[in-house]
């Protein structure tokens, strides 16, 4: 599926072919952070489909406990959080599922470090809702 997304002040953006299949929800304390809510979902595109459009992202690299080293790709004007990949030789992009502009047509397919899941995020759902604030 090609799909295209850009940071929320518009001055990045991106294309690339993802299959929908591997949208995930991951749970890990670093997504936590990262995204600032309780969990951040990722779908994957080839390094060979991915393309910066517009833009240069700010690029910080994370050591994850097991040693291995992630870039993580971000707005430096607005702060927005666009994927993470190799810092040496991309083969695979993580895009965030919330950049993506056909966002609303995927649906995770799995989820991982639910170790890591904070206690209420199952509750979710039966939170009082509302259209607008």
């Amino acid at each position: 599926m090609k799909i295209d997304g850009a940071c929320h002040c518009g001055n990045i953006a991106f294309e690339a072919e993802v299959d929908p299949e591997t949208v995930r929800i991951c749970h890990c304390t670093d997504c936590q952070t990262f995204s600032g809510s309780l969990f951040r979902a990722n779908v994957q595109a080839s390094g060979e489909t991915f393309r910066l459009i517009r833009g240069m992202p700010k690029i910080y690299i994370k050591t994850a406990d097991s040693g291995t080293k992630r870039a993580q790709a971000f707005c430096p004007d607005c702060g927005t959080g666009l994927w993470a990949t190799s810092p040496t030789d991309p083969t695979s992009y993580g895009l965030r599922v919330g950049t993506i502009t056909q966002r609303a047509t995927f649906r995770p397919t799995h989820q991982i470090w639910c170790q890591s899941e904070l206690p209420w995020t199952s509750e979710v759902g039966a939170v009082e809702r509302r259209d607008r604030a």
